[in-house]
């Protein structure tokens, strides 16, 4: 199986490129709905008059409880038994159930008081990503399983990354569709509409992975959970020694301290990306071009695009690069780039050469591109090395704890990039008279805050333990134990 520098991929190990894809298609579902629900939410405020501060709470809110939930639902697929197999049945009603939830939830009535559009979209969000959660935390789960493969796992999330980025080129035109005078008579309209062909989209895109997909440790989990199941003599019994199991699994994969690095390496990543987003428009707008806001969104929507384009580019590229020189290295590669895109808009966002802002773009474009397409890989090496030592398989806890961080990441960067551009001074009213000591101050932040995060990152990987060779000598010992080699 090793050669000197390498381990190849045995045939027996390798995912057909359709069944990548199709994978792939159940990321592109995940990030169409999640950018869906976070790109639409603009109706709230502009077309239904709801106060913007309420609009970010209705945000924030499904996050924290998806704490609790993510992490229930991992514990739950780990240990179903079905004849389905342990992810596919919650993959197949989930994308059901969530396209369903989340066409009702735009369908919001018009004339009535922001109470009443509070509640209404805070109780449909919250059954809408119950539902969410059901399909998105067993699919990432099954993609950690496709393979033991150590090379085979990077393939694997390089094209998933790539199918779920095409949502990313989608979801720019949401608001442009919504309020299109000759598709729909209003903004809420236009939400309304466009939620339901969303929808269909989902439901019909999102349950092809339980359909076509298989399992890999589907009989091993089942045995497992049929041992525990016949020891319990009543239902109360049952659900105590549940819980229990389910808080010590939780304790347990919290305390995996390589499972530790790759959280908190991304947490710093993505938070570091999140953050120079909402920044990034404020200083187009008021530094590039003085207050203009058409102009500046126009260019600030042609470097999303540059950068949309730069990740495809990036995934190979990195997927590539990791067979070559391993994960850890790739990271390095990624990230240190990303840095370098950061850096370098210090130079090339000027005023009198506008153009030139499109230059760090593909450059930053690798820390994203680089993050998600390793880190999906490199969690499944984890998985394994936890079986070692744990006896089971928890594909679905880690995975569902791992994004769970991204999403916090997503509103802790939200929630820090509004105090920060408070710190600048930065006053709205003042449009493009902003002081030349606010302007400073924003584009500050905007490239210190993420260099300083990813050479942060770049530390805690740096001792990360899982290398080539150790995940090799991982899966010798696990397919020993399990009597499939001799």
């Amino acid at each position: 199986m090793a050669t000197d520098l390498h381990y190849q991929t045995p045939e027996q190990d390798r995912v057909p490129l359709t069944e990548k894809i199709i994978y792939g298609i159940g990321a592109f579902v995940n990030n169409l709905l999640a950018a869906a629900i976070g790109g639409m939410s603009i109706v709230l405020n502009l077309g239904l008059g709801m106060n913007p501060a309420l609009v970010g709470l209705l945000g924030a809110l499904p996050r924290l409880i998806d704490a609790f939930t993510d992490p229930l639902m991992g514990y739950i697929s780990d240990q179903t038994r079905s004849r389905w197999g342990r992810r596919r049945p919650y993959i197949f009603v989930g994308a059901i159930l969530a396209s369903i939830s989340f066409a009702l939830l735009w369908q919001l009535p018009e004339g009535k008081s922001e109470d009443y559009y509070f509640w209404f979209f805070l109780i449909g969000s919250l059954i809408f990503y119950l539902f969410y959660t059901m399909f998105a935390t067993p699919w990432v789960a099954l993609g950690y399983e496709l393979t033991p493969d150590y090379h085979e796992r990077t393939r694997v999330m390089a094209v998933q990354n790539f199918m779920g980025q095409l949502a990313y080129l989608v979801s720019p035109w949401f608001l442009w569709i919504m309020q299109h005078e000759g598709m729909f008579d209003d903004l809420a309209s236009g939400a309304a509409g466009l939620a339901v062909a969303v929808a269909i989209a989902v439901m019909i895109l999102g349950v092809l992975p339980a359909i076509f997909l298989r399992e890999r440790y589907q009989d091993l989990a089942g045995e497992e959970l049929n041992d525990v199941a016949t020891g319990l003599s009543s239902m109360a019994s049952q659900i105590k020694q549940r819980t229990g199991a389910f808080l010590q699994g939780f304790a347990m994969t919290l305390k995996f301290s390589p499972f530790l690095k790759l959280c908190a390496a991304t947490f710093l990543v993505f938070n570091g990306f999140m953050m120079v987003a909402s920044f990034q428009s404020y200083i187009i707008i008021y530094y590039i071009f003085g207050g203009d806001q058409e102009l500046g969104a126009e260019y600030a929507g042609w470097s999303g695009t540059v950068s949309a384009f730069g990740t495809f580019f990036v995934i190979f590229f990195i997927s590539w690069l990791s067979t070559l020189i391993g994960k850890r290295r790739a990271f390095f590669v990624a990230v240190g780039v990303s840095m370098f895109g950061y850096a370098l808009k210090w130079i090339c966002y000027d005023p009198r050469y506008p153009l030139l802002l499109l230059l760090p773009a593909p450059f930053i474009a690798f820390g994203l591109g680089g993050l998600f397409t390793l880190m999906g890989s490199m969690i499944a090496d984890v998985c394994d090395m936890d079986e070692l030592q744990s006896h089971e398989r928890r594909e679905g806890m880690f995975g569902s704890i791992y994004w769970w961080v991204v999403k916090l990441g997503m509103a802790a960067a939200l929630a820090i990039g509004g105090v920060l551009l408070n710190a600048t001074g930065f006053d709205v009213a003042l449009g493009g008279e902003q002081s030349s000591q606010t302007l400073i101050y924003m584009r500050l932040f905007d490239v210190l805050v993420p260099v300083v995060s990813s050479a942060v990152a770049i530390w805690l990987i740096a001792s990360y333990p899982i290398t080539e060779k150790v995940a090799a000598n991982v899966r010798d010992e696990l397919e020993r134990r399990r009597g499939t080699v001799s």
